[in-house]
């Protein structure tokens, strides 16, 4: 599962990005200013940057400099400017595409795929047994046959198969997927990862999602 930093000061922009993304299966946080940036980076590199330009407390331009200093994370920039001396400077400040607003989400997804990529960090396709996962589309297959995941158990499918073997409680499972405290989702977790493992059992996955009494759910073969 790919991490997006999304910095941003339109609040519409990221809230649309952030939905919109967290569709495609990436995990999405949110930064409004350069200082909140440096305190996301800090805490936990993510594996993309969507970076705006022109933020309240400075130029984007100054945060991706000292960020390459440190850190090869894949940034893509975002301006309203469309000359060509700006393009020319944001992809000198080491940034790895460029794209003009307004922009559509389809452009921005074209993109992101294309940088990751050319970087190298493109997910790897997850096969188990009849079972396909491919974690940048966002798609589960069966021997074959889209089984129709929504969004958030998609995500958990992922986050199952890249632990197989693993017990994971029901507080880490809910903050990955749903960037929350569990507090009052524990119900809403217990549906979700029915849900899916109805869907696989019934498309004949030779995996399974197995409750663990008082520790949490695995995945493993059936």
């Amino acid at each position: 599962m790919i991490s997006v930093l999304c910095v941003e000061d339109n609040i519409q922009v990221q809230t649309l990005n952030k939905n919109l993304l967290e569709d495609k299966g990436f995990t999405v946080s949110l930064a409004m200013t350069i200082a909140e940036a440096r305190e996301a980076v800090s805490r936990d590199m993510p594996g993309l940057i969507i970076l705006d330009i022109h933020l309240p407390d400075g130029s984007g331009l100054d945060f991706l400099r000292e960020l390459r200093k440190t850190s090869k994370v894949p940034v893509i920039a975002l301006t309203n400017n469309k000359e060509e001396q700006d393009i020319i400077e944001g992809l000198k400040s080491g940034c790895d595409d460029y794209i003009p607003k307004p922009y559509s989400f389809s452009i921005l997804y074209a993109r992101i795929d294309a940088v990751l990529r050319r970087t190298g960090r493109l997910p790897e396709i997850i096969t188990k047994g009849v079972l396909t996962i491919n974690p940048l589309a966002g798609q589960a297959f069966l021997s074959g046959t889209d089984i129709g995941l929504k969004p958030k158990e998609f995500a958990l499918l992922l986050l199952f198969a890249e632990n197989e073997g693993r017990v994971l409680d029901a507080e880490f499972l809910y903050t990955k997927v749903w960037n929350a405290p569990l507090a009052d989702g524990k119900l809403t977790l217990q549906k979700r990862v029915s849900d899916l493992r109805s869907k696989l059992e019934d498309g004949g996955a030779d995996h399974t999602i197995s409750m663990i009494y008082g520790k949490g759910y695995m995945f493993g073969r059936r």
